[in-house]
């Protein structure tokens, strides 16, 4: 009986210990508001046709905005806390930050390279 309680009770601690972590991206943006630079954080997911079109685009504007832009992408499948979060309701979603941390746009679906560079540049991203 013993055993029986301790392992309930060890679960019950495992599972209210699990819940209360944040995601692994929440950090992430969290750090990327605080950095002083814009921000623009795409949420998808992995199987998502528009968020795989929209994967070499990010990863290219990572390697060119780095140190002056965060390029963040959050897949909402994996971390399901997020889309209630950030009010995502369809995916693609791009919520684009100024260099306070204050969202100032949000763009439902598809997003091109020009279109996102543009958000950036209205930023101040050089």
């Amino acid at each position: 009986m013993k055993k029986i309680l301790l392992t309930v009770l060890f679960s019950t601690i495992l599972a209210t210990t699990a819940c209360a972590e944040p995601s692994g991206s929440e950090p992430l943006i969290r750090q990327a508001l605080a950095s002083g630079r814009p921000t623009m954080v795409d949420f998808g997911a992995s199987y998502c046709i528009p968020c795989k079109k929209m994967k070499p685009i990010l990863d290219s504007l990572k390697k060119e905005y780095n140190g002056r832009a965060n390029v963040i992408f959050v897949d909402i499948k994996e971390e399901r806390d997020m889309p209630d979060k950030y009010r995502i309701q369809i995916m693609p979603t791009q919520v684009f930050f100024d260099a306070k941390g204050k969202e100032v746009k949000r763009h439902l679906g598809f997003m091109d390279k020009p279109e996102i560079l543009s958000e950036l540049k209205g930023l101040g991203v050089k």
